[in-house]
């Protein structure tokens, strides 16, 4: 017996890399409840044709070129609160789940989920729950014990991931030396760590800053 297309669940896939697009679309359309309606590869794209498609479930990818899928799916939600967005994520990193829930996202998981899993949790959150695994409610009640770091201060962590020295970073932000030396002390308290190879590990294992 097969689904009237109407009753199918809309699929939109968000996603930079064809390939992976063509994967999740295939493993989304040979579901007989399931169509894809939209596919995107950047976020602009994707809100436009949420605009146009209005999809039941958006899968999106976390990290898009340029306008990130936090940011996409912060910006869709805004304007249709309703939207159900699904984050997929080569990142298990407790800032990224974090983001990505704080932006609107119902579910967070791996690409490397197993289809079977993915397909559920498409029905689940098209069904109205938000779908949080074991792993990924760790990950997320750790992050809330930690906190938050101000715009200025993300900046500072970036150029230390770079690898700048203080007077570098002076320069770059067109600030004072000793500020700089301020906001260094700041960041290592809340990342609870002693030195600035040590907040470059915690910044990249936990997705407060990814490297390009």
């Amino acid at each position: 017996m097969t689904t009237n297309v109407k009753n199918k669940i809309r699929v939109m896939v968000v996603d930079d890399h064809f390939v992976v697009r063509m994967g999740l679309t295939g493993s989304v359309n040979v579901e007989p409840d399931m169509t894809v309606d939209a596919e995107a590869s950047t976020g602009e794209q994707a809100i436009a044709a949420y605009r146009q498609h209005r999809p039941d479930i958006v899968l999106m990818d976390l990290k898009l070129p340029g306008m990130s899928g936090v940011e996409t799916t912060k910006a869709i939600c805004e304007e249709f609160p309703g939207a159900a967005i699904i984050m997929l994520s080569t990142h298990d990193g407790e800032e990224d789940i974090y983001r990505s829930l704080q932006a609107g996202a119902r579910a967070y998981l791996l690409k490397t989920v197993e289809r079977r899993e993915l397909i559920e949790t498409i029905r689940s959150v098209h069904a109205g729950e938000r779908c949080i695994s074991p792993a990924v409610g760790a990950r997320l009640a750790e992050r809330m014990t930690h906190p938050d770091l101000t715009s200025r201060e993300m900046e500072v962590l970036r150029l230390i991931v770079k690898g700048r020295s203080n007077k570098e970073i002076a320069a770059d932000l067109l600030i004072a030396e000793v500020t700089v030396k301020l906001h260094v002390g700041h960041i290592l308290t809340k990342l609870g760590v002693n030195d600035r190879t040590q907040a470059t590990t915690t910044a990249l294992q936990r997705g407060i800053i990814h490297l390009d």
